[in-house]
């Protein structure tokens, strides 16, 4: 007599041969996917107003990547509530390859500072790369009786809560560059916030605001135009652009030191083949002798990171800015 299969033997035989086909089918999509993306323009959000650092980068970039890739980079500013608008719509945004979000320190910040956010950095987004990182300045209205740092801290000490600094937004790289002055140096100068950092720039450059701490490639001009008075730049090391302003460590405010970064994400679901394909045309285009020399023309050092990197680098600056958020005792409502 013959042995005949029980019915379970023969569905788990047919349960297997569907979940390999399954799987073929899979990766033959994803071939066919990696060899034609893209085939249609990429919408790269920029979670701020123009006249900012972010987005300068997004600007800078993108119609190098669209030279390389064959299409179109389309920078689209969704700004509003420091970045959270944009960051919503872009994890909300279909997860096909065609969507991008470039954003800076609030990616980690915006979630120490408000209580409730309708995304989360690290589930709704897939990292593709850490693309540069640039100093910030300090600087001030020239009309501020203050001719270097130590004189501007006395005059805020003197009269705390009398000086304001403008922020692009709370827990925007602004609004913590500020707060990170006042943590070390003790004083109690107040932040106004305004929606990016195009428009707090131009409050200081008015009168409006006192002080502002912003990218480097932003103030710079205005530093050499008399428009602004820069009293330190952000990081241990002095700017090769800007050789002549000290750091804020040297000039009075040890151990201060805040870089501003940029990173570049997707959607999450975002097939794999196209995170592939971007970071390895991301880093030709960035790392390329061109590439790097204009990045560095706007005060930027090219990064370039795979998507690891980045991951690692977001949980770094997270935990990192903990402390000075709990001290300050930074929220939002």
């Amino acid at each position: 007599m013959r042995n005949r299969r029980s019915p379970s033997k023969r569905l788990r035989r047919s349960l297997g041969r569907f979940l390999l086909g399954a799987v073929l089918a899979s990766i033959a999509l994803e071939l066919v996917f990696a060899q034609t993306y893209p085939t249609k323009p990429i919408r790269v959000i920029v979670p701020f107003p123009p006249g900012g650092s972010v987005d300068t980068v997004a600007r800078l970039l993108s119609p190098r990547l669209s030279e390389s890739l064959g299409q179109p980079m389309v920078v689209e500013n969704r700004s509003g509530a420091s970045g959270n608008i944009g960051m919503e719509q872009a994890a909300r945004a279909t997860p096909d390859g065609y969507t991008l979000l470039i954003n800076t320190n609030p990616l980690v910040t915006n979630g120490l500072l408000y209580a409730k956010l309708n995304y989360d950095t690290f589930t709704d987004f897939v990292p593709i790369s850490l693309l540069c990182q640039s100093l910030s300045v300090m600087a001030i209205n020239p009309k501020v009786p203050a001719r270097n740092l130590q004189e501007f801290l006395d005059l805020a000490r003197a009269k705390p809560g009398s000086l304001n600094f403008a922020t692009a937004g709370p827990a925007t790289n602004p609004h913590v560059g500020g707060e990170l002055v006042n943590y070390l140096g003790k004083t109690s100068i107040v932040a106004v916030h305004f929606k990016g950092g195009g428009p707090a720039l131009l409050a200081t450059l008015a009168g409006d605001t006192e002080m502002v701490v912003s990218g480097i490639s932003e103030v710079g001009p205005h530093v050499v135009a008399g428009k602004l008075r820069a009293l330190g730049v952000t990081g241990l090391k002095r700017s090769s652009a800007y050789p002549d302003i000290p750091t804020l460590d040297e000039a009075g405010l040890p151990g201060y030191e805040f870089v501003t970064w940029h990173a570049i994400l997707a959607p999450k679901g975002t097939p794999s083949a196209a995170i592939e394909t971007l970071v390895d045309r991301l880093r030709k285009v960035m790392l390329s002798p061109e590439g790097t020399a204009i990045f560095q023309r706007n005060g930027l050092e090219v990064i370039a990171s795979t998507p690891d990197e980045l991951t690692a680098h977001l949980k770094r600056e997270s935990a990192k800015w903990q402390r000075v958020f709990k001290e300050r005792g930074m929220r939002a409502d």
